[in-house]
């Protein structure tokens, strides 16, 4: 199956001028099928954000693309126009993020920021598109009486389903969802990951998951990618992710919640901080923090995306490539 969104060597950096940019995201390689829920994990500042926004076309200045190409269903979407990205989103591509209430629009009622949405989109009959909007809010689990409600008169979870359907609205087939149940309670966020599954089923849509909850994206994700200070460092299916993390970041990243069995354990956290993006060192950007650390290797030389078993690649000195075969050093 060919990927729906496929990005190849994608460098992204803030300001330039007289100083060099600061690379938020640097030699990025990523593809989503369709159908397919892809997660991106890793600590605040890591570049998760950057990559949704770079490749969704959000971006704003200072941020640029310094390199790489991004392409859905085989259009080069770095290429496009305003005018074609606005063509675009919503109708194959949309964007869900953190902060509903930034999202939508605090003085028009609900049903009349839908109806806009779809207007912009060639959707010219208000009953179709009455009947759009009724059918998504009944798929997100929202009474319709909500319909002709403010969004500040709804609550934290309404408004974050009602954006989510916003989004379902023209039928897109890739949404980016970018922490969109990071500021709501276990409940909600539960009830709210379930409906997307539901209608990610039913319409066949592919998700992009972007969180630093790696325990979440083990339950809900095909395909989890781990980045750290903009570099993608692993790679895998949730399962084996689950199962036999390879990178030293990873393995830090699962021992910092708790497990899902009942053998209990002793949380561990990460020791250090990121290292500043401004001044990255040389080697791996994980070495200072790292506990399997080859001095005069892993600080002087950066790691190369090696491919340990199919499926499941690491950016990390312990995992040379051993043979064609792609089997573990």
């Amino acid at each position: 199956m060919s990927p729906l969104l496929e990005i190849t060597q994608l460098t992204v950096g803030y300001g330039g001028g007289e100083r060099p940019p600061v690379l938020a995201v640097q030699d990025l390689d990523l593809t989503v099928r369709p159908g397919e829920v892809v997660g991106i994990a890793g600590e605040s500042g890591c570049g998760k954000s950057t990559l949704a926004l770079a490749a969704s076309g959000l971006l704003d200045p200072p941020g640029r693309v310094l390199g790489g190409s991004v392409r859905f269903d085989g259009q080069d979407l770095l290429g496009l126009s305003p005018p074609a990205w606005r063509r675009l989103r919503l109708r194959q591509i949309a964007m869900v993020f953190q902060a509903s209430m930034n999202v939508l629009n605090p003085v028009l009622r609900i049903r009349d920021q839908f109806l806009d949405a779809m207007q912009a989109h060639g959707v010219n009959s208000r009953r179709d598109a009455h009947e759009r909007t009724q059918a998504v809010f009944e798929l997100v689990k929202i009474p319709a009486r909500f319909l002709d409600a403010y969004p500040h008169q709804l609550s934290g979870g309404m408004r974050q389903r009602a954006v989510i359907a916003l989004c379902l609205v023209l039928e897109p087939r890739l949404i980016f969802m970018d922490e969109p149940t990071t500021a709501l309670d276990v409940v909600v966020q539960r009830a709210i990951l379930q409906s997307v599954n539901d209608l990610r089923v039913q319409r066949d849509f592919a998700v992009v998951f972007i969180t630093h909850d790696l325990s979440l994206l083990i339950e809900i994700a095909d395909r989890i990618a781990i980045m750290y200070a903009g570099y993608l460092v692993e790679e895998a299916s949730g399962p084996e992710l689950y199962q036999d993390p390879l990178h030293p970041y990873t393995q830090a990243l699962m021992q910092a919640f708790p497990p899902l069995g009942e053998v209990r354990s002793r949380l561990q956290g990460i020791p250090g901080q990121p290292p500043d993006l401004r001044r990255l060192p040389p080697g791996c950007p994980f070495a200072a923090r790292c506990g399997k650390v080859q001095r005069g290797r892993c600080d002087a030389v950066q790691p190369a995306m090696t491919v340990v078993t199919p499926g499941h690649r690491v950016a990390c000195h312990l995992y040379p490539l051993a043979a064609e075969g792609g089997k573990r050093a």
